[in-house]
């Protein structure tokens, strides 16, 4: 098998390397048309005749040459920047749909003009996607100039825009803006009553920044539009209480992957008396029993400081793979609520979902896709399995002189961070500036009072001061620097050596540059490559080290700390074999979250492809193809939205218990498909039924007042929010057969025991 993939390997960097001299051809050529003697008139001449022959059907690539041609020489008249040839290349791989992996301060921002004036000339538009709202301004600003010395406009979309603003944003011929803030303005344009309401366009071309992060990490993210409720919701309160009264292994176990918990006999037995409410497994206590099992899962795996931390009185998730906090995101089926309530908080009780959609299949809307990322490689066969994505390996402009060290292997946590400290010392003592990453907010708390105590000064980066990101990042290449971070360093973060002083910096380099060290390897490979990448940058000299210690979450769900046999000791494990052990437990769990991903892809898509059917009917409704009167078209769109919302429901409820469905010897995903088949077939029928009636009330009045009295509008607010995709992994892994014959075994158990329980005493 090694040797297979090792062929498959070489193959894949001949194509690359092959590629990549068809495009090294090309930027001769495009270096041959200078223009340097041209006047900015003849240059705006040329991009307007470009356009013309665009906008006229000339293919796009015929066009390439002289388009970035002159997306070099005005990008030195503009912004004086010169683009490296490396860059161009870059740029010419996004316009052919490849995605591109372009090491760290290599440039990508300037990478995406060119391909993205290319793509406007036809007058589509164009999307450039960004990790946040800050880089979406930061760069439209930045590049802005360029595009509009060569005639074609540009902006950035902003959360909290109005209506008009986003419109007219929209408009331009390059858009920038975040992934998430585009999806939920197409799901608001979904549920708009007047096409004067909705923002977008039809998709053309899209540019993903940060693609790997988009693409895989939060691919699964629902985007979610609801309505508002005002109520508040007290029922949590009575399961955390009954939740905190349980006792592990007396009353609830784990899955074999600790990812999630259920109640054994005697847990139920107890659960049933504090709630007073009989036998849990009753149909009619269904809801009781999906609320105790949230709060058991909030109350057993989920970690103040690790998984979510608490600011402002308000509950706000830790996003797992950058540590950062997770605007606007919220946990599923009743866990939001849950969390609030062990924190003891309010919590408002959920409106009705309106819409909702995956950044993945919000992306698929697009005919053209092709995304930029320093760390892609890792992943390329995700990205081709899913998208059709194949990576392009870009060379950096200068070679990368980064030392990779091998991995610092600890039988336990305790020796791990008392070497880290020493470590961290010794390095300091030289002046050399240093970044930490660790795995959350509690272990960079810890490791910073561990400095404290050896008496050296740190910055702490984490969830709860990251709105000091910017600063502490700007001085993390300082000499004598100590920088302790969860992952939030580790994404859309260029550290200079000596914090941009050209005098540090030299000083620093000699010392070797930044020095990374990571305190823990993530499930995926991708992911400590990002923190490593925040070294050696353009050429400078760094290194990077992981300490790990066989007590880590991730070695402790393979079982890999049975291999020392209960030996704890100070000094790091030797044996080699734990290198490769440790690599393959990476390559096993990538390989575990690609099967979850694509188990939960079959799900949502046999929904997104409903929705997309009767989206487009909704359309033509909306943009007036059909014949029919105002009256008919408000009520159409109103039913439709109604229904579909139910459905939404439906689909959510069915998907919570289909994987009891295996015990019937049926397909959990047959059934699923099944259901929802025949539930979205009733649709059509439900809206033509409940339309008839309305209309018939309404006696062909037009009169939109009329429409308000009987409840024919939208909601009166909504609002947006993102699903933690991966708790939905979690809930889907604790069912394992084993879980759910012991469910089944309980409830018939109970069942037969009734009648004894029943007798009465003497």
């Amino acid at each position: 098998m090694n040797a297979a993939v090792k062929l498959m390997q070489k193959f894949k960097d001949s194509e690359n390397q092959n590629r990549l001299k068809v495009y090294q051809g090309k930027v001769e050529l495009i270096r041959k048309r200078n223009l340097e003697a041209w006047d900015d008139g003849d240059l705006l001449a040329e991009s307007l005749r470009l356009q013309k022959e665009a906008k006229s059907g000339t293919p796009l690539d015929e066009l390439l040459i002289d388009a970035y041609a002159l997306v070099c020489e005005a990008a030195k008249r503009t912004l004086s920047l010169q683009p490296y040839d490396v860059q161009i290349m870059a740029a010419i791989a996004l316009h052919e749909r490849f995605l591109i992996e372009q090491h760290t301060g290599e440039g990508k921002t300037l990478s995406a003009v060119m391909p993205a004036y290319l793509n406007a000339l036809t007058g589509e538009g164009v999307h450039v996607l960004t990790f946040n709202d800050y880089l979406a301004k930061r760069d439209a600003d930045w590049m802005g100039p360029i595009y509009r010395f060569l005639g074609l406009t540009v902006h950035s979309v902003q959360a909290g825009m109005s209506l008009p603003e986003k419109r007219e944003a929209y408009a331009k011929d390059i858009t920038y803006v975040t992934a998430k803030e585009a999806g939920f303005d197409y799901l608001r344009d979904t549920i708009a009553l007047s096409e004067a309401d909705t923002v977008h366009r039809p998709f053309h071309y899209v540019i993903v920044d940060e693609a790997d992060s988009l693409l895989l990490d939060e691919a699964r993210v629902p985007l979610v539009i609801a309505g508002v409720s005002g109520s508040f919701g007290n029922e949590a309160f009575r399961f955390a209480e009954v939740a905190r009264q349980l006792e592990q292994i007396e009353h609830y176990d784990f899955d074999e992957s600790m990812r999630n918990v259920y109640l054994n006999e005697m847990g139920s037995a107890k659960a049933e008396s504090l709630l007073g409410c009989g036998n849990l497994y009753e149909s009619h206590n269904n809801h009781l029993l999906s609320s105790l099992n949230c709060a058991l899962h909030v109350e057993t795996l989920l970690k103040k400081d690790v998984d979510y931390i608490v600011r402002d009185g308000k509950i706000e998730l830790i996003d797992e793979y950058t540590g950062r906090v997770a605007e606007n995101r919220h946990l599923p089926d009743g866990l939001q609520a849950a969390l609030t309530a062990k924190e003891g908080l309010q919590s408002a009780s959920d409106g009705k979902i309106l819409g909702t959609i995956t950044l993945q299949h919000f992306l698929s809307l697009y005919p053209k896709v092709c995304g930029m990322t320093a760390t892609a490689y890792a992943s390329a066969s995700e990205f081709e399995a899913i998208y059709e994505l194949q990576v392009v390996r870009i060379p950096p402009s200068r070679p990368n002189i980064r030392i990779d060290h091998p991995r610092r292997i600890y039988t336990h946590k305790e020796a791990k961070l008392k070497a880290l400290v020493q470590e961290i010392s010794s390095v300091h003592a030289t002046g050399r500036p240093m970044l930490i990453g660790t795995s959350s907010v509690e272990e960079s708390d810890t490791l910073a009072n561990a400095l404290a105590a050896a008496r050296i000064s740190c910055h702490v980066l984490n969830a709860k001061n990251d709105a000091k990101e910017a600063e502490i990042i700007a001085k993390a290449g300082e000499i004598g620097a100590v920088t302790v971070s969860t992952n939030m360093a580790g994404r859309g973060v260029d550290i200079r050596l000596g914090g941009g002083n050209p005098t540090q910096a030299e000083v620093v380099a000699k010392l070797g540059g930044l020095y990374v060290i990571g305190t823990h390897v993530n499930e995926s490979v991708r992911i400590d490559n990002q923190l490593r990448g925040r070294s050696a940058r353009q050429g400078d000299p760094g290194s990077s080290v992981f300490f790990i210690s066989l007590e880590d979450e991730l070695m402790l769900r393979f079982g890999i700390d049975k291999w020392v046999r209960g030996r704890r000791q100070d000094e790091p494990l030797e044996e080699p074999v734990l290198q490769g052990k440790i690599s393959h437990i990476q390559r096993v769990a990538m390989a575990q979250n690609f099967d979850i991903r694509q188990e939960l892809n079959y799900y949502s898509d046999m929904v997104e492809d409903q929705r997309r059917i009767l989206y487009e009917e909704r359309l033509r409704i909306l943009n007036g193809e059909q014949p029919m009167s105002p009256s008919e078209q408000r009520v159409r769109l109103f039913y439709i939205d109604e229904f579909w919302a139910d459905h939404l429901a439906y689909a959510s409820y069915i998907r919570e218990g289909i994987h009891l469905e295996s015990l019937a010897s049926r397909n959990p995903m047959d059934e699923f498909h099944a259901l929802i088949t025949q539930a979205y077939e009733q649709i059509p029928a439900k809206i033509d039924r409940e339309s008839a009636d309305i209309l018939a009330r309404l006696g062909g009045s037009n009169d939109p007042a009329e429409w308000e009295k009987l409840g024919l509008k939208s909601p009166a607010s909504t609002r947006t929010y993102m699903i933690s995709d991966h708790y939905i992994q979690n809930k889907r892994s604790s069912w394992t057969p084993m879980t759910v014959i012991a469910y089944y075994l309980r409830k018939v158990l109970r069942a037969a025991l009734l009648p004894i329980h029943k007798l009465p005493k003497y």
